[in-house]
């Protein structure tokens, strides 16, 4: 038993300890003043199938009645491959601060997550989702503008560096205004379509949503993210989320495509054909 202090010991020493990062100056930007953010990036965890800390579950299962070609039956029947994983959950302070009534209806959404999350039917993600979404982005920085390119769905972001006023309308990913607070970029987020989701638990949002991100480097290949979410007609307080985000380190990495679109015409549209499919053998002739 003496040998487990030692081991534990040992495999602490493998990892960095907390105060180097709070040391760490980031090499400068292309403006020569701030950050270098340029770079493709990635979460990882079990964010996008609940924000929340949670443990293993089964996804919920899907309302009765056709579904496009999907049959009407329990997510269960998709085994593990429909399982929710366990995770830690990125939520600061507690379960995210709903009204009662807002609670209610994030319920249902979960119950009929199939046939409600705007993911499934290839819509944008949205922010903040598309940060934590299973996919990789890439952040352009120029000496004085910002772009960001995610692979889901070909989504990306235009960030204002001068702040334009209010949106004209609401998008799915929002106008964002670029400022700098010492070395971490801040973007406020406004303008966001109301029926993008924080992940596939059904945890949702109004036309009020309004987002702070912050961007702050701790090493040559992970960046600090958090996100501040207020929006009065849903919760009763600002929240906020944070989490790690990674350097995609492969050789020659870069974004490849994933308009999903076309994989989700049939889902969506299916119903309409002259000729609807039958399941498992194509179209009727």
């Amino acid at each position: 038993m003496k040998l487990l202090p030692v081991l534990f010991a040992a495999i602490v020493s493998l990892y960095p300890s907390s105060g180097n990062t709070a040391d760490y100056v980031a090499p400068r930007g292309p403006d020569g003043v701030h950050p270098d953010l340029n770079g493709i990036w990635q979460s990882l965890g079990e964010a996008n199938y609940d924000i929340e800390r949670h443990m293993a579950r089964p996804a919920m299962a899907l309302r009765e009645g056709p579904m496009g070609p999907l049959p009407a039956k329990p997510v269960l029947a998709l085994g593990a491959v429909g399982a929710v994983p366990p995770g830690m959950g990125i939520v600061e302070g507690g379960p995210i601060p709903y009204k009662p009534e807002a609670l209610a209806k994030r319920d249902l959404n979960r119950k009929e997550w199939l046939d409600r999350d705007p993911e499934i039917k290839c819509y944008l993600p949205g922010v903040p989702r598309a940060t934590y979404m299973p996919y990789p982005f890439q952040i352009f920085q120029g000496d004085s503008s910002f772009f960001i390119a995610y692979q889901y769905a070909a989504a990306v972001r235009n960030i204002y560096s001068d702040d334009p006023g209010p949106a004209p309308i609401d998008t799915w990913m929002g106008q964002s205004v670029a400022s700098w607070d010492g070395d971490t970029l801040v973007l406020d987020v406004t303008g966001l379509f109301p029926d993008s989701w924080f992940d596939r638990a059904g945890n949702y949002h109004s036309e009020q949503l309004h987002v702070v991100e912050r961007y702050t480097p701790m090493g040559p290949n992970h960046l600090a993210y958090e996100a501040t979410i207020e929006d009065p007609a849903v919760f009763t307080r600002p929240w906020k989320i944070s989490l790690p985000l990674y350097r995609r380190m492969e050789p020659s990495f870069q974004l490849l495509d994933f308009k999903c679109v076309e994989f989700v015409e049939e889902l969506m549209y299916g119903q309409w054909r002259r000729h609807p499919l039958d399941e498992g053998k194509g179209a009727k002739p």
